[in-house]
């Protein structure tokens, strides 16, 4: 199954009207992951981390950005992104080196 398929289970979406825009999405995240990680490919490991992310990002299409909201009696904030993935992101972290050459005398 692809990780395209897996997304939509996860966001109830049937039909394929949505793959283009949700391919984008996955894309992006998985850039996204590239860079935090410094890395070139993203591991196995961190494909279920992506679809996570994707879906936060799919659910908060519209309302980007925002940090509190209170209509109705109901109150929504967002964070940026919840302790747990951050905390995943973090394990596949890879350093990076920079060589510093001393200025010659």
């Amino acid at each position: 199954m692809t990780t395209l398929e897996k997304l939509k289970i996860m966001l109830g979406i049937t039909g394929s009207d949505q793959d283009e825009a949700l391919s984008l999405l996955l894309e992006d995240v998985k850039n996204d992951l590239l860079t935090w990680t410094n890395r070139t490919e993203l591991p196995p490991a961190l494909e279920p981390i992506q679809r996570q992310i994707a879906v936060i990002r799919y659910n908060r299409q519209g309302v980007e950005g925002q940090t509190s909201h209170s209509e109705g009696g109901v109150s929504r904030s967002f964070e940026d992104l919840p302790e747990s993935i951050r905390a995943a992101i973090n394990q596949y972290r890879l350093l990076k080196v920079v060589r510093y050459a001393a200025p010659s005398a």
